[in-house]
């Protein structure tokens, strides 16, 4: 394939094309990159559209947020918008032994159809974060992409927490998009990292919003990464939800990045490897664990809002379920986070998943029947997406969810 990657010297002349998973999330980490000299923009295109496009390219046996991801990249480089002698696309990968691992040559090979070879491709490997892609970023702004996610994950828990009850529709979402502005403006400097200053400020803009003093069922996401933040992805799931009348509970992305890491650390322990891989991935490891705490502290110490657990408590949870060799995908990650739900009274769970998705299978319709036995109030269901999956069926299950929960 003629396929290039993405150089240096196409930093000041190449716009980076970067695929939304996480609106919020996304939005604070392309300011990052435009930070660090790169003409980055998040593709926030949805329509029906893009799946059409992916299948033309991705056979529908693939991962269904790869069918999504490539689709996206076609579809906006077949709009005219971009000059494809001048535009390049950037794509993360978890790596692992899944079908997400073929991601980049699924890309390249979907370029390479549609007549765009000569577009670079850069890329980013979670699994291997020294991996050299195309994109460089320096130390300082890999720990700015972690605080990113510290903000990103408050932003959305506290949004989620005043979504339900706001008596002015679309008040929680003016404060988000107000400190995505700020917080973006203060990327390339050093006020962005002043966590604790910018939690409060956020905690208090939240806390002024008119809220109904009522109660409503709460109801937890797990599953595969994409499939669970991307309203791509899910068909909007988050939204349609919180129009059934509940509160929408989902983890953050540092609790999946420590997983990552906690999973590699564990790897080396297992079956050895590389010394100098072991000990950054712990050293990222503790940063981030700091990270979270740090959240964690200033949302229990503002009083108003509830915060996540620890990740050691995640960790906790899990054993007697799975063994934390089982990494695959979000892995042990999926089961733990059903079993934290139910400890602190989240009974109605749904754990969505990309069709065929063999690791999600396992760990999530795999465990729910041992979960359920354990936990008999326990009210999981599980939800499939792919191209051909109905809509109304989903809404369907889980209505059906709603009312037995």
């Amino acid at each position: 394939m003629s396929n290039v990657n993405f150089s240096h010297e196409m930093k000041k002349t190449h716009t980076l094309l970067v695929p939304m998973m996480l609106p919020i999330h996304f939005e604070l980490i392309a300011g990052i990159f435009r930070a660090e000299g790169y003409k980055a923009e998040l593709l926030k295109t949805n329509h029906r559209g893009i799946a059409e496009e992916g299948l033309r390219n991705v056979h529908n046996d693939t991962c269904y947020p790869a069918l999504l991801i490539i689709g996206q990249f076609i579809d906006a480089l077949k709009s005219g918008i971009y000059d494809t002698n001048k535009v390049a696309v950037f794509l993360t990968q978890t790596g692992g032994g899944c079908r997400a691992s073929n991601y980049l040559s699924l890309l390249r090979k979907a370029l390479q159809k549609n007549g765009f070879g000569n577009i670079p491709v850069a890329s980013f490997n979670i699994s291997d974060p020294t991996h050299k892609g195309g994109v460089e970023l320096s130390k300082r702004s890999l720990a700015k992409i972690i605080t990113s996610l510290t903000y990103g994950d408050l932003l959305m828990r506290i949004h989620n927490q005043c979504v339900p009850y706001e008596v002015e529709k679309g008040s929680a979402k003016k404060i988000v998009d107000k400190w995505i502005s700020i917080l973006v403006e203060q990327v390339s400097t050093k006020n962005f990292s002043n966590v604790s200053s910018n939690c409060k400020k956020i905690l208090s803009d939240f806390e002024k919003i008119p809220r109904e003093n009522i109660s409503k069922k709460k109801v937890g996401i797990v599953g595969e990464i994409f499939v669970k933040y991307s309203p791509l992805g899910n068909n909007f799931l988050e939204e349609y939800l919180v129009e059934q009348g509940t509160e929408v509970v989902n983890s953050g992305m540092l609790e999946f990045a420590m997983y990552r890491l906690f999973s590699m650390v564990h790897e080396c322990k297992l079956f050895g490897g590389s010394f100098k891989k072991n000990i950054f991935s712990r050293a990222v490891f503790l940063f981030i664990e700091k990270k979270q705490r740090d959240l964690i502290r200033a949302i229990k110490n503002h009083g108003v809002f509830v915060a996540p657990l620890e990740f050691s408590h995640t960790k906790k949870i899990c054993r007697g379920y799975l063994d934390y060799g089982v990494k695959m995908g979000e892995g042990w990650l999926l089961t733990a986070e059903m079993l934290e739900l139910i400890s602190i009274g989240i009974n109605n769970i749904v754990a969505v998943q990309p069709f065929g998705c063999l690791p999600n299978h396992i760990v999530a319709k795999g465990m729910s029947r041992k979960i359920k036995d354990n936990f008999p109030a326990a009210n999981i269901v599980t939800i499939d997406y792919d191209p051909g999956a109905s809509v109304i069926n989903q809404e369907n299950r889980l209505r059906l969810m709603l009312a037995n929960g």
